[in-house]
């Protein structure tokens, strides 16, 4: 199994499959609109809107399992995202990211990248995946590692 056999709907109710970004670095995150960490929205825009001709795409899946902190609908979040931050790469369905309900490409990434100690569960809101142009899952960062810190990560992989 890999990566590009996964899809998921698209804010605007699209399935989209991941076969879609073959041959691109993705940066997969779980977001939320009312989290500490919501400013990160700027960073994974940045590094998107700098990296994206070279060959970045940056996918935000907002997630409401940690603190209730994603309450809007699909619209409401995408209003605030671009509103906010100008966000202009793809915003994904809300989901879970957790438990039995948890969508089957986070089952796969926790699975590929696992957490400190080995652990599958994501922690919080804005953990991140940085998964090469083959479809491989290289790394998961913490919901504390600012996407200014993985930009190193991402230009070496796109050959910067």
């Amino acid at each position: 199994m890999t990566i590009y056999e996964f899809s998921a709907t698209n804010n605007r109710g699209e399935e989209v499959s991941l076969s879609a970004y073959k041959g691109k670095v993705m940066l997969i995150a779980n977001t939320a609109s009312k989290c500490g960490f919501t400013p990160q929205y700027q960073g994974l825009n940045d590094l998107y809107k700098d990296l994206q001709a070279k060959g970045l795409v940056v996918l935000g899946f907002p997630c409401n399992q940690f603190g209730e902190q994603e309450p809007g609908s699909d619209s409401e979040i995408s209003e605030f995202c671009e509103l906010n931050y100008g966000v202009s790469f793809p915003i994904m369905s809300k989901i879970d990211v957790n438990g039995a309900d948890a969508h089957p490409l986070f089952d796969y990434l926790k699975a590929q990248a696992p957490g400190l100690l080995g652990t599958k569960k994501i922690k919080w809101n804005f953990t991140k995946f940085l998964v090469d142009q083959n479809g491989k899952v290289l790394k998961r960062y913490a919901p504390l590692t600012k996407p200014e810190a993985i930009r190193a990560d991402i230009e070496a992989l796109l050959g910067n």
